[in-house]
């Protein structure tokens, strides 16, 4: 099992989560992003940097990402995709997204976008705060526990 982030919006404090469950657990972890990050010295963490671009990250991501792997990712579309290939993702917030939510989710995803889109005010999320932290750590650990 391999671990991917879409590290580009990914909050620090998740990547600090998955960077020492890589340790714990021995499993790879790559961040993928436009720009360059810095990472722990760990040969089970590597950072991949994409040419900058619409989508870019999530393009490599889905093109390496494996059956069994998880991926960590806010985007609706590139967790679709990932669940299509029988890979985890996971929201940086600790929603785990599968077979049975992917499809509504990416319903609503696209709803919200077309409402924009036609100048109506949505909204975005709520700031990221100790109770997502929380919820992603809590999340991230019963999974590894289910998938190692």
């Amino acid at each position: 099992m391999h671990i991917w982030v879409d590290a580009d919006a990914c909050p620090v404090v998740i990547k600090d989560i998955l960077f020492r469950a890589a340790g714990r657990t021995g499993l790879p972890l790559t961040l993928v992003a436009n720009q360059f990050l810095r990472t722990p010295p760990s040969a089970l963490i590597r950072m991949i940097q994409v040419p900058g671009g619409f989508d870019e990250a999530d393009k490599y991501i889905a093109a390496h990402v494996a059956a069994g792997d998880l991926v960590v990712t806010a985007d609706i579309p590139l967790a679709a995709d990932v669940v299509a290939r029988d890979a985890h993702a996971l929201s940086p917030r600790g929603e785990l997204y599968g077979k049975e939510n992917i499809r509504e989710l990416l319903d609503m995803r696209n709803f919200m976008d077309t409402l924009r889109n036609t100048g109506v005010e949505t909204g975005g999320p709520a700031a990221f705060g100790a109770a997502d932290r929380q919820a992603f750590a809590n999340r991230l650990d019963r999974l590894l526990l289910r998938m190692t």
